[in-house]
């Protein structure tokens, strides 16, 4: 049975007692060109193999971008967590024992997770070697804050040095 590419449908005429398939004048015809027909298997590696070839393209972009998403939020956590030590240490004329005190005396609502640890326990803290009181009698808090993973930034830098 023969199909017009045209159209996709069949003519066929009456003659008689028989059906006869009748060309539209200027109309490819095919013997191929029904409806059922699919994709080859040859077709769809193809296509399968092209899909994997852009796939691995984009992996190295997503996890760039992911770690830059994540170096981000180190930032902004650490200008955080050093504005409310240097806060603390102005209002109440020492150093924060440890970070939960900051969050027991309100100046944060929680200690923030370290985005490549996953942890708020894990942040490393530099502790002053001399009191900062007057007197020098309030213990030794602390001054400054950094992440507590072991890995390097894109720059190449770790970020516990951040």
């Amino acid at each position: 049975m023969l199909y017009v590419e045209d159209e996709r449908i069949p003519k066929r005429v009456q003659v008689g007692s028989e059906e006869v398939m009748v060309q539209l004048a200027g109309a490819k015809c095919s013997p191929h060109s029904g409806l059922d027909e699919g994709f080859s298997l040859l077709e769809m590696m193809v296509v399968i193999t092209l899909i994997l070839i852009m796939a691995n393209f984009g992996t190295p972009i997503y996890h760039t971008v992911v770690v830059r998403a994540h170096e981000a939020t180190l930032r902004e956590d650490l200008i955080t967590l050093r504005t409310q030590i240097d806060r603390f240490t102005h209002d109440n004329e020492r150093g924060p024992a440890s970070l939960d005190e900051l969050v027991e005396m309100g100046y944060m609502g929680s200690i923030p997770a370290d985005p490549f640890t996953g942890s708020n326990e894990t942040w490393r803290v530099d502790t002053e070697t001399t009191s900062l009181s007057v007197d020098g009698s309030a213990p030794l808090g602390i001054v400054d804050v950094h992440s507590g993973s072991n890995d390097d930034s894109l720059e190449g830098t770790p970020y516990s040095s951040w």
